[in-house]
């Protein structure tokens, strides 16, 4: 997909094109029915309704009252049909597998979630249902100024790699503390705290009851919310996040309350961690397999850790959230290719790489850098990895905030944020 830097000063009100679309597109004109998981305010709606022809909101009560009365009412309308919070009907899953059992067509069907519902479908949907995933935006479909393809860089053949741009570290650290959510773009200052305060506070009073699980304690959860998202981009031990969160206090939760907390915040797409890389070779051994912590949105992090923008570096948190930024939108640019992204460290920590894009046989082996400047030394993990890894190591990649692409002696590819893409 290619995001026109017009998009990026567009009207912040009207849709801007999202690196989903063009799935969306081809995929529609092959399969029957597709569903778009993602974190709520993530723009599942807004891009669903881009495709289709008949919209069910299962959000809205007279709707959802209608269908419970007459699940069977969801098939019916000019197709695409879109069937959006779909989990508060989960009939709506079975409506739709037996639609498509009856006729197999394409562009038949959209369904869209915020969360995996609590009582399961009578039926999986293998071979009806397919499934994308949805993050918030990136920076490419935010800026429009992507010159590197991350799928090119998957292909193994060293694509050449230039361009430049003119964002600073103060451009980073904004969009950081500003977010993805599509729909906040315009709103700054304490406007933009109070919508994602009113984010946290919907997901601890209203989204933990609807998953099935009562909060007793709602102070507790969102102590450990904050622990987390200090957590974030580190690998520390849900006992540390635990201990972080109830510094000084006897009456911990138990193990059991905190697993259940990591449990929903995954069900609802809020807590999205990071899965080690196991490689399917013997050449690497002993490699961690605890995930990295990530939270849905930059955002989140940094109003639970009551950052902003100008007051990421003082409170040494500038690597960790540029690392989460580059993270969420490696995981975009890297759904088209089918490909997945995952973390390297060895069992005692003397080797680290930030990130692993893992497609087919082959790595991207990425190092994340919140600074202007590249040299050797923030290469050394890649040249290593590479010695072992052979014709397997696709690329290497080092994203930084600089203003200049292109690639070192070594080979590597040295890329800004701005300028990295689908």
């Amino acid at each position: 997909m290619t995001v026109s830097p017009e998009s990026a000063t567009a009207d912040p009100f009207s849709y801007r094109p999202r690196v989903i679309d063009s799935e969306l597109t081809s995929l529609l004109a092959l399969l029957p029915a597709i569903r778009i998981e993602g974190p709520r305010a993530v723009g599942k709606t807004r891009t669903a309704q881009q495709f289709a022809n008949t919209v069910y909101n299962l959000d809205d009560p007279d709707t959802l009252k209608r269908a419970q009365h007459n699940p069977h009412m969801l098939a019916e309308g000019a197709e695409p049909i879109l069937i959006d919070e779909w989990q508060r009907l989960p009939a709506a899953w079975d409506v739709v597998r037996r639609s498509v059992d009856e006729g197999f067509c394409p562009g038949r069907f959209l369904l869209t979630g915020s969360a995996r519902p609590s009582e399961l479908p009578t039926h999986s949907g293998a071979g009806r249902i397919v499934t994308l995933r949805m993050w918030t935006s990136s920076l490419a479909e935010r800026w429009g100024s992507a010159t590197v393809s991350l799928g090119a860089l998957l292909t193994g053949q060293k694509p050449e790699i230039r361009g430049a741009t003119d964002r600073s570290w103060a451009d980073y650290a904004d969009e950081i503390a500003r977010g993805g959510f599509p729909g906040w773009q315009a709103v700054k200052g304490r406007a933009a705290d109070l919508l994602v305060d009113g984010y946290l506070h919907r997901i601890v009073e209203h989204e933990f009851p609807l998953s099935g699980r009562s909060v007793r304690r709602p102070a507790t959860l969102r102590r450990w919310l904050a622990a987390y998202a200090a957590a974030t981009s580190t690998t520390a031990s849900y006992e540390a996040i635990r201990d972080a969160a109830t510094a000084g206090e006897h009456d911990k939760p138990s193990k059991a309350t905190t697993m259940a907390y990591r449990e929903v915040l995954e069900h609802l797409w809020v807590a999205e961690p990071v899965p080690a890389w196991t490689p399917g070779t013997n050449r690497l051994s002993r490699l961690k397999r605890s995930p990295k912590h990530q939270l849905a949105d930059t955002s989140l992090t940094a109003r639970l850790r009551n950052v902003r923008a100008d007051t990421l570096t003082e409170a040494g948190l500038a690597g960790q959230l540029f690392e989460s930024l580059v993270t969420r939108d490696l995981r975009v640019y890297a759904q088209p290719a089918d490909a997945r992204v995952r973390h390297m460290r060895t069992w005692n920590d003397d080797r680290e790489v930030d990130l692993i894009v893992e497609h087919g046989d082959g790595i991207v082996a990425v190092e994340v850098k919140a600074a202007a400047r590249v040299d050797p030394r923030d290469t050394r993990h890649l040249r290593w990895l590479s010695d072992r890894l052979g014709p397997a190591m696709l690329d290497a990649a080092v994203v930084h905030t600089g203003p200049d692409a292109y690639r070192d002696d070594d080979g590597i590819a040295i890329v800004p944020a701005a300028l990295l893409g689908p």
